[in-house]
This record gives structure tokens, C-alpha cells and sequence, in this order.
């Protein structure tokens, strides 16, 4: 009798278990190169359709060259400012009013069981629906312009930061808190002198990340009229002024790469 022969027969159960286990696992790889597939039949994919739209954009990045501004590169300039101004002033406005939130929706700083629970459901509401939804909500209801933008970026901001500043809060180092607590601090000091210090490098480096994603988000919001350089953008699209389009799509990059690089500068020093 074979090694594994004999340990079968020494140990039944735990074979079945392993046979079981691994069936499970061709069963379940199999399940999904079959839903793979179908999603794939569903949505109309097909090589045919892949290798026409590659043949056009080929024709298209030919269109786009030279870029050119066409004699707007101040108005495009301008407006890439703009978005930049919308992406910073949603950011901050988010960071601010997710602070308090955060520490609402935590466990270690708020005993209130109910209330809690209501605040970290409402950041899932909040940021359950993206900015490009909220824009559109926000033009609608005051009309175009980056004030909708700056709405849209802020309001969904505010319940993404508000979550990670609350699991930032969760995960602060308890010694230190039962360290201000043993001097006679109220639970105020000790969020203010043993929480805060520790957590505040995390808000920032997450306030600034978000501000980086956030000057790309402010264009696409400018696609649906919430200002910005978004626009002009689609607007060239529409009139198949592609050398104007690859003008401004360098403008956005250069202008990310730029605000990337310095804010990657910052959160070295803070960290």
C-alpha cells in the first residue's frame, strides 16, 4: 500500500474535505470564464469591432496633429485654471466639513451607538453617487457654471474623506489616549492632544491625493456645464477640431503632471 493510499485510509475525512474543496474551486473558476464570456456576448464584443475602433483612433490621433489652440491658448489656459480652482476649493471645502464628521463616525470618539451608525450610513449615501452624477444634479438645480463643480466635488468628497478619516480616528494609537485621559483631560482635550496629532498627517495626505484626482475629475464635470476646461473640450470634440482637442488635452496633462509632482513633494514631508 502506497503513502497516500495509506494515509486515505488512516484519514478519510480530511480527503473528502480536500476532493470537496478543490471541486468547489474548478466549479467556481468555471463559473466565471462562462459569465466572462457572456458579459463579453452581451455588451457586443468582437475582435472585428476592437480592430475597426483601433483602425479609427489611429485616425484620429493623425487628425489631432499638429496641436494647435487655433488662437484661444489664453481662453484654454484660463479655463484649465479654472478647474484647477474648482478641484481646490470642493477639496478643501470637503476636508474641513469631513473632520468633525469623521470623529462623529468613529468609534473611539463617539459612545452613541445610534448616532454613529446614522453618520457612517450617511457618508455611504453621499458617496454612493459619483461627482459627474452630483453635477449634473447641481446644474440642474442652479444652473451652469463651476459653482456646480465646486458643489459636486465637495459634496461627494465629504463622505469619501469623512469615511477614511473615521477608520483613520479608529486606528490612533489608544496608549496615548489613556495617557491625556490620566491628567484630567475631557474628551475634547483628549481628541485635541492625543487623537488629532496623530491622525492629522493621514488627513492630509488624503486631502491632497484627493485634490490631485479631483483637478481630473473638475474636467470631466465641465463635459455636463459645471465650468472648467471640460467645455471646451467637449465643444471641440463635437466640431471635430482635433488639432484644438490634442492642444488641450496636453494642457490637462502637463498641468496634473505639474500639481502630481508637488503634491507627491508635500505628503514626503508630512509622512
Amino acid at each position: 500500500m502506497t503513502r497516500i493510499a495509506a494515509a486515505r485510509a488512516a484519514c478519510p475525512d480530511a480527503f473528502v474535505d480536500r476532493d470537496w474543496r478543490w471541486y468547489a474551486r474548478i466549479a467556481a473558476g468555471a463559473v466565471l470564464v462562462v459569465v466572462f464570456f457572456w458579459g463579453l456576448s452581451v455588451l457586443g464584443f468582437s475582435l472585428e469591432r476592437l480592430a475597426r475602433g483601433l483602425a479609427r483612433l489611429g485616425g484620429v490621433a493623425a487628425m489631432m496633429m499638429p496641436p494647435t489652440s487655433g488662437g484661444l491658448a489664453w481662453t484654454y489656459v484660463k479655463a484649465v485654471a479654472e478647474t484647477v480652482a474648482m478641484a481646490f476649493i470642493g477639496t478643501l471645502v470637503a476636508s474641513i466639513v469631513a473632520v468633525p464628521l469623521g470623529f462623529l463616525g468613529a468609534k473611539n470618539t463617539m459612545p452613541l451607538g445610534p448616532l454613529r451608525f446614522f453618520t457612517r450610513r450617511s457618508f455611504d449615501v453621499v458617496r454612493g453617487l459619483d461627482s459627474l452624477i452630483w453635477a449634473i444634479v447641481f446644474v440642474s438645480v442652479i444652473g451652469l457654471g463651476p459653482f456646480a463643480g465646486i458643489l459636486a466635488i465637495a459634496v461627494n468628497d465629504t463622505g469619501v474623506l469623512a469615511k477614511l478619516y473615521a477608520e483613520a480616528i479608529e486606528n490612533a494609537d489608544a496608549d496615548q489616549s489613556r495617557g491625556v485621559r490620566a491628567t484630567g483631560a475631557g474628551r475634547l482635550q483628549v481628541m485635541r492632544f492625543s487623537i488629532l496629532p496623530q491622525v492629522l498627517p493621514v488627513f492630509l495626505s488624503n486631502t491632497l491625493y484627493f485634490f490631485e484626482s479631483n483637478v481630473r475629475s473638475a474636467t470631466i464635470l465641465g463635459v455636463v456645464g459645471a465650468g472648467g476646461i471640460g467645455f471646451y473640450l467637449m465643444d471641440r470634440i463635437l466640431i471635430n477640431a482635433w488639432p484644438q482637442v490634442a492642444f488641450i488635452i496636453i494642457l490637462i496633462l502637463i498641468t496634473v503632471g505639474v500639481i502630481d509632482a508637488l503634491s507627491y513633494r508635500i505628503r514626503r514631508r508630512l509622512i
